[in-house]
């Protein structure tokens, strides 16, 4: 398949790389249809990250087809529309269960290095490097969603693929800023950015 892969810093190619698979039962493979480029590929693009290797897939905000799915993936079936959230996780451990799905204990490969890096363990996210779990990003035909039925949502009937593909990282990144900084409805805000 096709894919955007970084180069080196400030270096990105389309170049083909292996179709991703299932690796587990609670997997899902996803065809995008559609994904975004966030500010924070920014950083990756421009060499800011140790942990990004030449040949690395981008992106962590998109929307797809369903293809093919684990034995154990209940809510998604073949040819559902499903839009992905940026992060992974089980959905499962108690930092899952507290709805702080950022910093899952089993949605990273890797927390040993996101800790030495920036302080805390973190759980993973797509396109972003092996301290963030290694996992091949959405700028691609393709690509594997762990953990499918905690990640991946359905989206609606009659909502189009550039309004759904807002919900992956963009409006939560944005409700999330608000909800800190104690916005209320109402409330006369500036954004920079």
């Amino acid at each position: 398949m096709k894919a955007l892969v970084w180069q080196g810093a400030n270096e990105l190619a389309v170049t083909r790389v292996p179709d991703p698979h299932l690796r587990n039962e609670q997997d899902a493979i996803v065809q995008v249809r559609k994904t975004a480029t966030c500010g924070s590929d920014l950083h990756l693009l421009g060499g800011y990250d140790p942990y990004v290797r030449r040949g690395d897939v981008l992106g962590h905000e998109f929307l797809g087809e369903v293809v093919d799915v684990g034995p154990q993936v209940r809510k998604h079936r073949v040819g559902d529309r499903v839009v992905v959230c940026s992060s992974v996780s089980c959905g499962r451990c108690w930092y899952c269960q507290q709805q702080e799905f950022s910093l899952c204990d089993n949605g990273n490969t890797n927390p040993a290095l996101t800790e030495a890096a920036r302080g805390i363990a973190s759980g993973g996210c797509y396109g972003y490097g092996y301290a963030f779990g290694g996992f091949a990003g959405s700028h691609a035909e393709y690509i594997r969603v762990p953990y499918a039925d905690q990640g991946a949502f359905a989206v609606p009937e009659g909502l189009s693929d550039e309004r759904a593909l807002f919900a992956s990282d963009a409006a939560p990144t944005g409700w999330m800023g608000a909800h800190l900084g104690g916005v209320k409805p109402g409330d006369v805000v500036a954004v920079w950015g």
